[in-house]
């Protein structure tokens, strides 16, 4: 545990130094963000931020985790080969809200600000959680999931593919729509990471609990910059890639059960999405929320952005205090 904090707070250390020659290096491409007109009119003035910042949060982390487990990955400790996992898919679908990113940034579509066609993108993400299901199912061996207060893992063999699989793509997009507000996806998903490096201490898995402290602190160094008033945005190259990455550690602890609380926040986020889109389908323009995801909805209630995420990041350690105390049932 020593061994992991020490090198999350390296992690951090790295990745915040480099952060101001990212952000002028992306002001001088004029990679900035393109606020959607349909937002909070309060968001505009965000017009043009530095965005594609996740790669603060990708690079490091990437250049770090092999460092450390190059002789595992190269030898015969399979327990270090599974680092993998987390690492491709951190890299894939960081690849994929790269690509995103660029669309949206360069005007490459007609309707400023938007990326990929939805269907594309989300075609990608399925293919991707497919390939990574299989790995943790065929590779790993994985196939089984823990419940709260039942002391065996209960097999539930080949489901474990199609669960697995929506596990990761319902996370990577939780994760992207809770990606609104300055500071908001990178302190929940920084919690959420800690509280998973618990769980993994919990059951002995050192190199996930060594993964879990170098995501939270290349995070925290992303965080610096993404406080409000943020200098810089995560963009779909952070979110999509946090938000996959963060289901398979869960996946690979067995407790995945428990990622809907952990994740409460991106949970209700999700939801209020769905919901909003659906009703509004069924109703022909009837609303449930004021605007969704629900971070806007609280915003139109009239409370600041920095309230909003404050107190969604209050709920989000109580919801991991909570999830730990579940694993340890």
């Amino acid at each position: 545990m020593a061994y992991s904090l020490a090198v999350g707070t390296i992690t951090f250390l790295i990745a915040v130094i480099l952060g101001a020659p990212l952000i002028r290096w992306l002001k001088h491409h004029r990679i900035g963000k393109q606020i959607r007109i349909d937002g909070p009119s309060s968001h505009q003035t965000k017009t043009g931020t530095p965005t594609m910042g996740g790669l603060m949060i990708l690079v490091p982390v990437v250049i770090i985790t092999v460092s450390l487990n190059l002789l595992n990955l190269v030898g015969l400790t399979f327990i270090g080969k599974s680092i993998l996992f987390p690492l491709g898919v951190l890299i894939a679908y960081g690849a994929l809200g790269a690509f995103d990113d660029y669309v949206g940034v360069r005007g490459l579509r007609d309707e400023p600000g938007t990326g990929v066609l939805a269907r594309y993108k989300f075609l990608w993400q399925v293919l991707f959680a497919i390939v990574v299901a299989a790995g943790l199912h065929f590779v790993l061996d994985l196939r089984s999931v823990a419940i709260p207060t039942i002391p065996a893992k209960i097999d539930i063999g080949l489901l474990y593919l199609p669960v697995a699989a929506f596990i990761i793509v319902g996370t990577s997009n939780a994760v992207n729509l809770a990606d609104g507000l300055d500071g908001l996806a990178g302190s929940m998903s920084a919690i959420a990471f800690i509280a998973y490096g618990v769980i993994a201490l919990l059951q002995g898995q050192v190199y996930l609990v060594l993964f879990c402290f170098t995501m939270t602190g290349a995070i925290m160094a992303f965080l610096w910059y993404n406080a409000y008033p943020a200098q810089l945005f995560m963009g779909d190259v952070g979110s999509l890639a946090i938000g996959a990455t963060l289901a398979v550690v869960a996946l690979m602890t067995g407790q995945w059960l428990l990622l809907p609380v952990v994740g409460a926040v991106f949970v209700a986020e999700a939801l209020s999405d769905i919901l909003q889109v659906g009703y509004f389908k069924l109703t022909k323009g009837k609303r449930i929320f004021k605007m969704a995801p629900l971070h806007h909805h609280f915003e139109l209630l009239g409370w600041s952005e920095v309230q909003v995420v404050q107190r969604f990041w209050l709920v989000s350690i109580l919801a991991a205090m909570l999830g730990v105390a579940l694993a340890l049932l």
